[in-house]
């Protein structure tokens, strides 16, 4: 027969078994996100924020934020890519080059059924989630943030120049750069010491010359860029617009002083991205005195690029951290977060007020767009990326033929096999 102690004691060890048992599945719950230390520390609030509403709203569940700087998180996640220990979510940009370093090796889980499950492509911006389809093999992140690029003009200069609407073909944008020029006016600005400024002309004029499908295989590098003739096209009217329609001397300034110059007046157009309205709001100019239009490339694709959360294969809880993406894009914490994370949200339901009419016009062309092509340092590995820019900044300086940069570029990616 126990003794009352014994009978306690039997009592404390099933109590203590029960309690661990019920435990577990909150152990389960845990989830790690490994994301950026951002410099808007705005955004780092929002997101703690964030993980603890949901943790409020999911008793039992823990998220726990990592935060890196930029090379210290890419190193961290090629560490986890060739271990069996990661985070439940990482933080990458989307694209074939820094985000799909990842996704090829074996990092990212693919999220088809968390796409349907959800219904996500029923509340994000099209332009936003078209990333997601990059990838052979499935569905591939969820949008973070979403960067458009487009062509901001001087309405003052292109009226000084006759011309008296958009441009809305590549033809009639060239016909516009030839007016302004005889106006004695320069087409664009660029900042040349900063290699990914002047390569956004480079980018849009091999969509425009080579159109989606080829332009996308010779950034996947799956085309030769020496067997395609739009290539050496690409490249000699890229050496055009750097000569003839280009103020210069740009290789000498980076983009800040650029972006002084076009609001000084200087020239007509800047390929920038949708957050130059609080750039020149925050300066003091006039929006009114400023219009934009998509780069005229005719393949009806937006220039862009994205910054991603993906799942990944080293996660134990995929369906808990499926769950804190859905939360994370929902209408509700999408509308909180407005002009914390970004000034446009990647949830199509998000409600906007008090909009400049260049916020708006930005909304409309987010909406209007359901593919993308994206800039040539995220669709390119690192080493590639690096030798684009030379052959793109070598072009643009006169010191290497447009016939020779093709060749370059493509012994350059021939000799990395």
């Amino acid at each position: 027969m126990l003794t009352l102690s014994a009978k306690l004691k039997n009592a404390s060890i099933i109590a203590i078994a029960v309690a661990s048992l019920s435990a577990t599945p909150v152990l389960a719950e845990d989830i790690t996100l490994w994301t950026l230390n951002f410099d808007n520390n705005a955004a780092n609030t929002a997101l703690k924020k964030v993980a603890t509403d949901f943790e409020a709203a999911n008793p039992g569940t823990h998220v726990e934020i990592v935060q890196r700087a930029v090379d210290e998180h890419k190193t961290a996640l090629r560490v986890a890519a060739g271990s069996d220990k990661g985070p439940d979510i990482y933080f990458s940009w989307a694209g074939l080059g820094l985000g799909g370093e990842y996704v090829k090796a074996g990092l990212s889980l693919p999220l088809d059924k968390y796409y349907s499950e959800y219904k996500w492509s029923d509340e994000l911006l099209p332009s936003a989630a078209a990333f997601a389809d990059l990838y052979p093999g499935g569905k591939h992140g969820v949008p973070f943030t979403f960067k458009g690029e487009a062509v901001y003009y001087n309405k003052k200069l292109f009226e000084q120049a006759g011309i008296k609407e958009e441009p809305k073909t590549y033809e009639e944008l060239l016909a516009a750069a030839d007016k302004l020029k005889a106006a004695g006016i320069p087409a664009f600005t660029f900042g040349g010491t900063v290699n990914w400024h002047v390569m956004r002309l480079m980018d849009v004029i091999l969509e425009t010359k080579c159109g989606a499908e080829k332009h996308d295989a010779l950034k996947a590098m799956t085309l030769d860029w020496t067997k395609e003739p739009c290539a050496t096209e690409s490249f000699a009217e890229f050496a055009k617009w750097t000569k003839d329609y280009t103020l210069q001397p740009f290789m000498g300034i980076d983009n800040k002083q650029s972006y002084s110059l076009f609001t000084a007046g200087r020239a007509a157009m800047m390929l920038e991205g949708d957050w130059l309205v609080s750039q020149l709001n925050g300066s003091g100019a006039n929006l009114d005195d400023y219009g934009i239009f998509p780069f005229p490339t005719n393949t009806d694709r937006l220039y862009g690029f994205a910054e991603y959360n993906y799942i990944s294969t080293k996660s134990k809880s995929p369906d808990v951290a499926a769950k804190f993406l859905d939360y994370f894009l929902s209408t509700k914490v999408q509308q909180d977060l407005l002009g914390q994370l970004s000034s446009t949200s990647v949830n199509k339901n998000v409600q906007y007020a008090n909009q400049k009419p260049l916020e708006a016009e930005w909304l409309g062309i987010f909406q209007k767009y359901g593919k993308v092509y994206m800039n040539g340092d995220q669709a390119f590995p690192l080493d590639v990326t690096t030798e684009y820019f030379r052959v793109i900044n070598d072009v643009a300086s006169g010191s290497t033929e447009p016939a020779d940069a093709a060749k370059q570029l493509q012994s350059f990616i021939a000799s990395r096999t």
